[in-house]
């Protein structure tokens, strides 16, 4: 992890919450209310997947009555990658300077949000980590647990980044991150996405500092998460780790 040096950060600039939906709909005033309450300053985007529960009509509805949030309508269920992607390029294209990445579901605290941007005034990217001195998960079952602490070992060790939570969602970048990404060369969704994201600014040289968090279990709704994602995290993270291998070998044989 690049540890900053003697670098000189800039302002961060305004700031947009990003939070994707798909069927929140007994979750979405919650959230966002907390989000105006802890961070009055920050605007919200809803990107919301068409959610058939009408989520994405509720945000209509606190966007009328409240101008820093927005909603962005996808077409259809694309995947959490689709709709942060969707979300980073909106809030560039809109002058944002920080984007923060937050799940609906009341799982990151809106409250631990002003320790993330004040570790952000001299960082490119702040991970909310479950894993470092001072982080938990409340009310998870232990499989998830195994699950998700196994996920960032297998990903820290494949693909050689000092990150202890590479899979967690909790995070916030500055622009000029985000736009050294190559985010329209990203395809992954799920945990596979937030260990592409972290694996890219590891790549790039940026400084990458985690704060703890405490991650909350959901308490209304349905959880997204699918053997199907656990997979793709699986053979992606593993396909990326081998290849990089090689590229470093066949880099040193051709020197």
């Amino acid at each position: 992890m690049n540890d900053g040096g003697q670098r000189t950060f800039g302002p961060l600039g305004r700031v947009l919450v990003i939070i994707p939906t798909y069927n929140e709909a007994e979750n979405i005033r919650p959230i966002v209310a907390r989000v105006r309450s802890a961070v009055p300053e920050a605007h919200i985007l809803i990107a919301d997947d068409n959610s058939p529960d009408g989520t994405g009509k509720i945000g209509d509805e606190l966007a009328s009555g409240d101008e820093s949030v927005r909603v962005l309508h996808r077409q259809g269920k694309e995947g959490l990658g689709a709709a942060y992607l969707a979300g980073f390029r909106w809030g560039i294209e809109n002058g944002y300077g920080v984007l923060v990445e937050m799940d609906a579901d009341g799982s990151h605290q809106p409250e631990e949000l002003p320790r993330l941007l004040t570790a952000l005034k001299s960082a490119d990217v702040v991970l909310g980590s479950r894993w470092i001195p001072g982080g938990r998960v409340v009310n998870w079952p232990k499989y998830r647990e195994f699950i998700s602490r196994g996920g960032s070992t297998y990903s820290r060790l494949l693909l050689d980044v000092p990150i202890r939570d590479v899979t967690g969602g909790y995070r916030a970048f500055r622009k000029e991150t985000l736009l050294g990404l190559g985010m329209d060369e990203v395809a992954s969704q799920g945990y596979c996405f937030q260990v592409d994201l972290a694996w890219r600014a590891v790549k790039a040289g940026f400084h990458v500092v985690e704060v703890p968090i405490t991650f909350v279990e959901r308490e209304r709704g349905d959880s997204k998460m699918s053997q199907n994602i656990v997979f793709e995290a699986f053979w992606r993270v593993g396909a990326w780790g081998v290849g990089s291998r090689v590229n470093r070998i066949s880099g040193r044989r051709h020197n």
